[in-house]
């Protein structure tokens, strides 16, 4: 067995950990200056979109919006934690599409996370009209989902032993 085959394992894991948190501070980033510049009510029309400052109490589509705060942060925690086990177990197998795609995935549910632990809710901003509003977290989950399907499309399965 070869050192890279001993590191890669490990190296892929480390990669998708730092990638995740760096794309969940990016969010969290994102979000803080949402804050800061439309805190006061303002909206900013950019054609397509406005950004527009809201909070989501509930999960997806504020489902659970009326739940306790508290039991919202949990179940997002036990969510995300079963995610991150999955990912970081599965991550060695997947090829540099689907590692993308679970770095994009894990961080944007991690910026989510994080932002709602303070009971107010997630941050959202980027507002259609036509569809629920929604964050850069959000877009990250979908987009790393995207690349996920992708990834494992083009990747062929490894050889399964015969018992």
């Amino acid at each position: 067995m070869s050192a890279t085959s001993v590191r890669r394992p490990r190296t892929s894991r480390a990669i998708l950990g730092l990638g995740a948190l760096a794309l969940a501070a990016l969010d969290l980033l994102v979000k803080t200056l949402v804050v800061v510049t439309l805190g006061d009510g303002r909206v900013l029309d950019l054609g397509l979109f406005n950004l527009k400052l809201g909070y989501n109490t509930g999960v997806a589509y504020s489902l659970g919006a009326t739940l306790s705060p508290w039991i919202v942060v949990v179940a997002t925690a036990v969510i995300v934690t079963a995610l991150a086990i999955f990912l970081f177990r599965a991550v060695p197998r997947f090829g540099k599409l689907s590692r993308t795609g679970a770095a994009f995935v894990l961080g944007g549910a991690l910026g989510n996370l994080v932002d709602r632990m303070d009971g107010a809710g997630v941050v959202d901003y980027l507002h259609t009209g036509w569809f629920p509003t929604f964050n850069l977290a959000d877009v990250f989950v979908v987009g790393g989902v995207g690349l996920l399907v992708l990834g494992s499309l083009r990747t062929p399965a490894p050889p399964q032993k015969e018992h």
